[in-house]
């Protein structure tokens, strides 16, 4: 769940009334098709990742409904589409996404959350197969912050700053915040996070575990699109079941992992493409997957 903050605190003051159009990724031509709250394009050499950039520069990218519709339906079609290796969510250099729209929710009561599942469309991000990479430049906050965990690596910019201050308007997060941050950084970090409201640096994001990398904000994307494309020269098969594996330990005790990873381990035999790689690494040649 997410905020879009205005705090007395300058630390944690996000002002509504920015209007200011925020710059799109550089050096890159998207494709808006129909789409009202997001960009999509293929990107990389091979043009076999998908790229999908927030759009609401006037809003932050608040991550109103129509726009995780859009962004859960978009990652649902690049998983499908076996020309595509890794998928990359990204924003601008402003904000990846400050939040969740609070104006939606403002009336939103118990019982109405019931039944409509407020927020449960996000959890088909989290089914998807292939590796998704969120690429974090300026704000993510609160569902922000939320939408970034879900992603399987997160790469940010030197001025990226994530937080969870729902707290602040008297709420929790909804979507995952007070869940993920704890199995990324630890109970006592996650509690002064979620507790306190106030947002972190990209380094300290860094030093604690959350993000994987840190970049110039004019470099992020780029070096995002070569690690997707790193994997996507794997099996997209053995990927899947890496990033199944790696999950499976994230939720799970060591001991489970174990005999879970295992069993994975043991199935890549029945591949194809098992056979394929060792062979290739033997004969000291590239190996030609085939995705079987």
């Amino acid at each position: 769940m997410a905020v879009f903050l205005k705090s007395s605190m300058s630390k944690t003051k996000l002002v509504f009334s920015l209007t200011k159009i925020l710059t799109p990724i550089s050096s890159m031509k998207m494709s808006t098709s129909n789409l009202e709250y997001i960009i999509t394009k293929k990107v990389g050499e091979k043009n076999n990742i998908g790229l999908v950039q927030l759009n609401r520069p006037k809003a932050l990218n608040a991550l109103c409904d129509g726009l995780v519709t859009e962004l859960t339906e978009a990652v649902s079609a690049y998983d499908a589409d076996d020309k595509v290796g890794a998928i990359i969510v990204t924003g601008s250099e402003r904000a990846f996404a400050a939040g969740a729209d609070i104006k939606e929710m403002l009336n939103q009561t118990y019982s109405s959350n019931l039944k409509t599942g407020l927020l449960q469309q996000w959890d088909n991000l989290s089914k998807c197969k292939k590796p998704i990479i969120a690429a974090v430049n300026g704000f993510a906050l609160g569902g922000g912050c939320e939408l970034a965990m879900m992603c399987d690596i997160i790469y940010a910019g030197e001025k990226a700053k994530f937080g969870q201050p729902e707290i602040i308007i008297g709420t929790i997060p909804g979507a995952g915040g007070t869940q993920r941050m704890i199995r990324s950084c630890g109970k006592s970090f996650a509690m002064e996070v979620c507790l306190s409201g106030n947002q972190i640096t990209a380094q300290e994001a860094l030093m604690r575990g959350l993000v994987s990398k840190v970049f110039p904000p004019e470099k992020l994307v780029e070096e995002a699109i070569k690690l997707a494309e790193k994997i996507s020269e794997h099996s997209p098969l053995i990927v899947a079941l890496c990033k199944e594996s790696v999950n499976h330990a994230y939720e799970s005790t060591l001991s489970q992992g174990l005999k879970f990873e295992k069993k994975l381990f043991y199935g890549t035999f029945a591949t194809d493409d098992r056979k394929e790689g060792m062979a290739a690494f033997v004969e000291k040649r590239k190996p030609n997957f085939t995705n079987n």
